[in-house]
């Protein structure tokens, strides 16, 4: 791969992170935190400047419609400050979940003191565009709708052109959640249309965590003064006060800006959200076959596959213990993640972060290793496991 994975190889002490991030991040990003940053001083502000820039360059915003205001946090944070200070006091939000993620949104949607309508299609369903645009014509008090781009509960990535055309037919306003997705899965505002759309600094820029971003339409944020519930998550206040002065509103993550810039750079020289993806989905296709040749079988059809994570039943062999699983694979330097659905027991596997298929094929010999140890001899899933797929090809 590059010089920068071989630094972040296991036997020099540091894992791979498969995960939907944080992730396995370059040294070069590491190392950029190695410097303290005032943050009122003029050389971070040009900072923050860059960095707004360098985003907005990856929306397809050819007319200067969208602004980008950075907020500290988690992704989890800018969730809701997107939420809280796009949909006004008296909104009403469809949120379309298919996993945890959009639950959390239908959650924080109810925490803020909004009104909801909730499409909740189970562990791993896709929203599709006819039950949207039902549900819209049912009530027209619905002003905003938000979903999860790339589901990461089961990998799902969701089908945002069809639900955000619908969206915008019935005249209402679009918000996505791109946590795990933007910079590597096509965004295009230009045929999406959407309102707001938010990411998070750990995810496939391969920054660090300690801020999201929230891209929004410029008279989006100029509408919103005064809606927010919050006053920390209010991003038209930090997008006035960015604009005016150049500052954040309350202290910034100095460190975890300097290391962005740097992977927003090696994003570049990269190829961009087109070549970030190439890898990712690269990753994913080297991976998922690995693993299908030991057994394994994944949650979703490969139409359904997103190049983020993926996850995979876990095996009906009674001596397969996801915990020592888990713990086994660490041991060969790759950290896993557990799975999220209701119904059977799964886990998940992370394509994202300084990786490429050299590193994935060791992934899954590292599993075929890891099931020799535990004395699995076949990896296949229960029978209720393809029952529930077939759902979802149905």
């Amino acid at each position: 791969m590059t010089e920068t994975a071989k630094i972040s190889d296991p036997h020099l002490g540091e894992p791979f992170l498969l995960t939907p991030g944080p992730l396995t991040t370059s040294y070069e990003v590491k190392q950029a935190m190695l410097r303290d940053w005032g943050s009122w001083d003029d050389d971070f502000r040009a900072m923050t400047v860059d960095l707004r820039t360098r985003l907005l360059a990856l929306t397809g915003d050819s007319k200067n419609v969208l602004d980008c205001v950075p907020i500290q946090g988690s992704g989890t944070f800018a969730v809701e400050a997107m939420i809280g200070t796009f949909v006004p006091k008296d909104g009403h939000v469809l949120v379309l979940a298919n996993g945890a993620y959009g639950k959390r949104s239908a959650e924080t949607v109810e925490r803020i003191g909004l009104r909801l309508t909730l499409i909740d299609k189970g562990d791993y369903m896709p929203p599709r565009g006819e039950e949207v645009a039902a549900a819209l014509a049912a009530d027209p008090s619905i002003t905003h709708v938000i979903v999860a781009h790339c589901e990461t509960s089961s990998g799902i990535l969701n089908p945002v052109q069809e639900i955000a055309d619908t969206v915008n037919a019935a005249g209402r306003k679009f918000l996505i959640d791109s946590m795990s997705a933007f910079g590597a899965v096509d965004l295009d505002f230009e045929e999406l249309k959407y309102e707001a759309v938010v990411s998070s600094a750990n995810k496939c820029i391969e920054g660090v965590p300690g801020f999201g971003f929230v891209i929004a339409r410029k008279d989006a944020l100029e509408a919103s003064k005064g809606n927010c519930h919050s006053l920390s998550l209010d991003m038209h206040a930090q997008w006035a006060t960015m604009n005016k002065t150049g500052q954040w509103r309350f202290t910034p993550p100095t460190h975890v800006v300097a290391a962005f810039l740097v992977a927003l750079k090696a994003h570049e020289a990269e190829g961009g959200v087109i070549g970030r993806g190439a890898r990712y989905t690269n990753n994913r296709d080297v991976m998922v076959a690995g693993m299908r040749d030991l057994g394994f079988e994944t949650l979703l059809q490969d139409r359904w596959l997103s190049p983020i994570i993926v996850t995979f039943f876990c095996p009906a062999d009674e001596k397969f213990i996801f915990s020592d699983f888990y713990n086994l694979m660490k041991q060969k330097g790759f950290i896993i993640y557990p799975g999220k659905l209701t119904v059977v027991d799964s886990f998940r596997v992370g394509c994202i972060g300084q990786m490429d298929e050299h590193i994935m094929r060791r992934v899954v010999a590292a599993a075929k290793e890891t099931l020799d140890e535990m004395g699995v001899a076949d990896a296949s899933p229960p029978e209720i496991a393809l029952i529930e797929r077939a759902k979802l090809a149905a």
